[in-house]
């Protein structure tokens, strides 16, 4: 039975990841900086604490980190602030027909919740979630289990019970650690041995995912 489903928010709702891909090589070129395309695929699905320590474990201790994320964070919600922020194939759809079947939903994304909220609230699919958990309401980061079993804790479900969706090596990890279903849709990074074998199903976007989740 068909009991739940908890979604990653960028590169799964959104065409974040790809935009903030950019943002960082662009600022990368400026700077004269090397690697930043290595460097920001291994940060996907990772929270703001992570994230930091993988960019200076990459470019040392006194890499202005803060500094420079507000510049692309300016530039970020610039271009996808009031609803322009492009959403993935099938979203809507997928939300509508798991609402319409009495699934439990949540969001368990790495960004900050009040930037989640906002953002969902703006694309207009808000209501869809029952709970919405974000990266500063977590300790540990993906590949940590935390941030879904949370999700699952205030979904009142058993985390065995749950479909997670998700686009990232991280999150996949996280998932499959929890003991959920993890359900891949690749966005930057197409599954490699490892992360083939930890994943319950993959698919090419959210529509062949409404549709396996129809059949059960």
């Amino acid at each position: 039975m068909l009991k739940a489903v908890i979604f990653d928010m960028d590169g799964v709702i959104f065409d974040s990841e790809r935009i903030i891909c950019d943002l960082w090589m662009d600022f990368a070129k400026e700077k004269n900086m090397q690697g930043m395309e290595d460097v920001v695929i291994k940060c996907v699905g990772l929270n703001d604490a992570a994230t930091e320590r993988m960019f200076k474990d990459t470019y040392g201790e006194e890499y202005p980190y803060d500094e420079f994320k507000q510049v692309i964070s300016q530039k970020y919600h610039e271009l996808c602030d009031g609803g322009k922020l492009p959403m993935k194939p099938g979203v809507r759809e997928l939300l509508e027909f798991l609402k319409e079947k009495g699934v439990k939903t949540a969001l368990a994304s790495s960004t900050k919740v009040q930037t989640v909220t906002d953002q969902l609230r703006d694309a207009g699919i808000l209501d869809y979630y029952e709970v919405v958990i974000g990266g500063d309401m977590i300790k540990h980061s993906k590949p940590d289990p935390e941030i879904f079993i949370k999700a699952a804790g205030q979904l009142e479900i058993d985390i065995t019970e749950a479909f997670i969706i998700e686009d990232s090596y991280n999150g996949i990890r996280a998932a499959h650690s929890a003991g959920a279903m993890p359900l891949m849709v690749p966005d930057l990074i197409e599954p490699n041995e490892e992360i083939s074998a930890l994943c319950h199903k993959i698919f090419k976007d959210l529509t062949e995912v409404r549709d396996y989740l129809a059949e059960i």
